[in-house]
């Protein structure tokens, strides 16, 4: 069944929308679970625990299932179902049966790839969460178990919406180390942790889930006095703190803390070992379980291996892939590697429209014609987002001519060139900017602003392209973002040349 949720191209901005949206998400279930639930639902040998236990290889599924029942619609109860085998007792065989007849269900390899590494995340949180606090508190396992999984559930529906807001996030907040609260604003309108919050309140996830959100929010200064004794060197003198304020110990050791402790753990392991988000979270579970840093850095390890024989999927990254790695290195972002280089294909491609430009006399008809072959030689050396704008000499302005990898409303954009003494700079005379992390700041500023909208990047080019010293056109263009290979940059060189030389041919080809 294919995927038939829509989303719209305008990105909420205030929480209420975001719900709204986020619940009518339908996040999709792996075929192979799908079926194989399916066939023990309709096995009549099979008992519903066996069921239960088929479905916690889909964190997707479980979310349906735990939505179904706690649905107002639907749970008779006043409480939310705490754990699935609850849920799936409300729910009955019937109406469990109806429930995967409505669910999307694809190949788990066409899963959108953000989606699939927050699934990924939350099956380690899991492992994680019984590993090191489910054998001590046996008797509540299934809520740790069910809440370190369904914790995150709010962002896999966001994933599925707007993969690219995930990633922007993750790029300028975890590895860039911007300002969270300004970067979530700009982004979504609103703070993760509240949406998540308001989402998992919507949706009447258990309990665990809820608290955990909450003490991110409204209990933040607790948690800051607690990780504040959990840096004390000497472990007796640790004790000794914690025993001095009881009401703040006995806030700590709540057990619902561990769903949060949990997924604190597998989230900032995304980033590195080594990292001091994590070290933060791996300090307060050695308090919570009155042990050293080093066992719980230990069994932290371990518990990520555990999760890698049985969670890890080709293309997704597992933290316990990093163990083998030195000690320091962190994995960057993909948007922070620099792309490989353009295949032959694409780099014969471009000599060829490269020979079409530069063909004698000019073969094209007009200039959108001509500003067509440029883009598609721009975009076969290696440039992912390209924009060509013509200069309009009357009206002092840019108008575009033609755009790749930019939002639609890009080739409706017009600059005016007064309004910008960088513009002014470029349009002098033939010339070219490259934009780099150093100089960023300097010359980002100088940008006008729907330039800066379409091209967010550290990575970027600017060429003014001239004829008799006279400048007609102006070509942006950037990698995605990424840093700019050497070999594209000096194809866009080469490029830009040729295209001076077919604006120089076409302006006599009258003559």
């Amino acid at each position: 069944m294919p995927i038939e949720t829509k989303v719209p191209a305008q990105i909420p901005s205030s929480l209420d929308a975001w719900v709204r949206l986020l619940d009518g998400i339908r996040v999709p279930v792996p075929k192979e679970s799908h079926d194989r639930v399916l066939a023990a639902i309709n096995d009549n040998r099979r008992s519903l625990r066996d069921i239960a236990e088929l479905m916690q290889d889909s964190p997707s599924l479980v979310l349906c299932v735990m939505r179904e029942a706690n649905h107002p619609n639907h749970a008779s109860q006043a409480e939310p179902a705490e754990s699935l085998e609850i849920a799936l007792n409300r729910l009955g065989l019937s109406r469990i049966l109806q429930l995967m007849g409505r669910l999307p269900s694809i190949p788990g390899d066409d899963i959108p790839p953000v989606l699939r590494q927050f699934l990924l995340i939350s099956q380690h949180a899991t492992q994680q969460a019984n590993g090191l606090f489910a054998s001590r508190l046996a008797r509540l396992w299934q809520e740790i178990h069910w809440g370190s999984l369904l914790f995150l559930s709010p962002l896999w529906a966001l994933a599925l919406a707007y993969p690219k807001l995930l990633d922007t996030w993750e790029l300028r907040v975890i590895h860039k180390g911007e300002e969270a609260s300004e970067v979530e604003h700009a982004l979504f309108g609103v703070r993760i942790m509240e949406l998540c919050r308001a989402v998992a309140t919507h949706w009447r996830l258990p309990e665990w889930v809820t608290q955990g959100y909450r003490l991110l929010l409204e209990e933040r200064e607790q948690l800051a006095q607690v990780l504040n004794i959990a840096r004390e060197p000497d472990e007796l003198s640790k004790q000794h703190r914690l025993d001095e304020e009881p009401g703040l110990r006995r806030w700590f050791n709540q057990p619902a803390n561990t769903v949060l402790l949990a997924n604190g753990l597998a989230l900032s392991a995304q980033v590195g070992w080594d990292n001091p988000h994590l070290l933060r979270w791996q300090l307060l579970t050695a308090m919570y379980l009155q042990t050293t840093l080093d066992d719980v850095q230990q069994q932290v390890h371990q518990q990520a291996a555990a999760s890698a024989r049985h969670h890890a999927r080709h293309a997704l990254f597992h933290p316990a892939e990093a163990l083998i790695w030195p000690w320091q290195q962190r994995r960057p972002h993909p948007d922070m590697l620099t792309p490989p280089p353009p295949p032959a294909q694409d780099l014969q491609r471009w000599r060829t429209l490269c020979g079409d430009l530069l063909a004698q006399p000019s073969p094209f008809t007009n200039t959108v014609h001509l500003a067509t072959q440029a883009r598609e030689a721009l975009l076969a050396c290696g440039m992912q987002r390209v924009l060509l704008l013509l200069l309009d000499k009357p009206n002092d302005c840019l108008r575009v001519q033609q755009s790749a990898g930019l939002p639609r409303e890009a080739s409706a954009l017009t600059l005016v060139a007064g309004q910008s003494k960088l513009l002014q700079k470029l349009l002098s005379k033939a010339s070219q900017l490259r934009l780099t992390p150093d100089n960023h700041a300097q010359f980002s500023a100088l940008l006008p602003a729907p330039l800066r909208a379409l091209f967010p990047s550290e990575h970027l080019l600017l060429r003014s392209l001239a004829v008799n010293d006279q400048v007609l056109m102006l070509a942006i263009a950037d990698q995605g973002g990424r840093p700019l290979a050497d070999v594209s940059v000096q194809a866009f060189g080469k490029t830009a040349q040729c295209i001076e030389r077919a604006l120089a041919s076409f302006a006599n080809r009258n003559a």
